[in-house]
């Protein structure tokens, strides 16, 4: 299921389309540059949003500030081809590895996940159990319900077990894949993204059309984006840029999984 999600967070590397940044090159302005004279006049003069720069140089800024967040919290629903289903995520992460969340995949139930440090906790509720305990003996699947739903549970994050899910709390494993390629986006219109100043963009690959929206103010964080590709269709919106990721032990009764074999 992670290889999957991730594939299709490419979205976030637009699947070699879209939002994969822009490569150094004679047309395009590296990502840490400063605009030049004719920019920072265009800029004052002109109320345009990234006035005087392309669809793909805007591209990269938000690329390279997306990827530089410390923190950020991304919400969103994307296909898994591995089951034929829709993938639901909640999460807030950062590059300490931490994070929090939900996870849950169509109408299949969820789990609830605060990974701190080396600790993977999740509360899974009975829907989830049993999608993922699907052809297991009835008994043995009533009594992994009868244990677990809406109960915290722990386990080491670097066990085989958890890998999987652990990925999801990577920032740069789940973003790392944004900073290669090239872009050639097409600029839009201006517009809010829940209230939030921004840039519409868009990308055409074959029939496949991508749209991201870029903040107009401040850090031009990438807010969102949209695929209607028909390998990796959905979106994905990112909020809470830098902000401290609610990551602490649940408090009551947590059962240790590593403890339970």
């Amino acid at each position: 299921m992670r290889r999957t999600a991730l594939a299709a967070l490419c979205l976030v590397a637009v699947t070699g389309a879209g939002l994969t940044g822009c490569q150094s090159g004679e047309d395009t302005a590296s990502a840490g540059s400063e605009p030049s004279s004719e920019q920072a006049k265009n800029v004052k003069e002109n109320k345009e949003p990234f006035a005087g720069l392309s669809g793909g140089e805007i591209t990269e800024r938000a690329v390279a500030a997306t990827t530089g967040a410390p923190s950020l919290r991304f919400t969103g629903e994307i296909p898994d081809g591995e089951s034929g289903g829709t993938l639901r995520l909640d999460l807030a992460l950062d590059k300490k590895g931490d994070c929090a969340g939900t996870l849950g995949m169509g109408d299949e139930g969820e789990v609830e996940l605060i990974k701190t440090g080396d600790t993977l906790y999740a509360k899974y509720d009975e829907a989830f159990l049993r999608a993922q305990s699907e052809g297991e003996p009835q008994a043995d699947v009533d009594a992994v319900v009868e244990m677990m739903a809406g109960t915290w549970t722990k386990m080491s994050a670097t066990g085989a077990d958890a890998e999987d899910i652990a990925g999801f709390c990577d920032l740069d494993e789940v973003l790392g894949g944004a900073k290669d390629g090239s872009s050639d986006a097409s600029r839009g219109k201006a517009t809010t993204l829940d209230g939030t100043p921004a840039l519409t963009l868009t990308e055409q690959d074959g029939e496949d059309r991508y749209t991201f929206y870029v903040a107009t103010e401040g850090e031009p964080y990438l807010l969102r984006l949209e695929s209607t590709s028909a390998a990796d269709p959905g979106s994905v919106t990112f909020t809470d840029f830098g902000k401290p990721v609610p990551a602490e032990k649940p408090e009551g009764e947590i059962l240790d999984l590593d403890a339970l074999g």
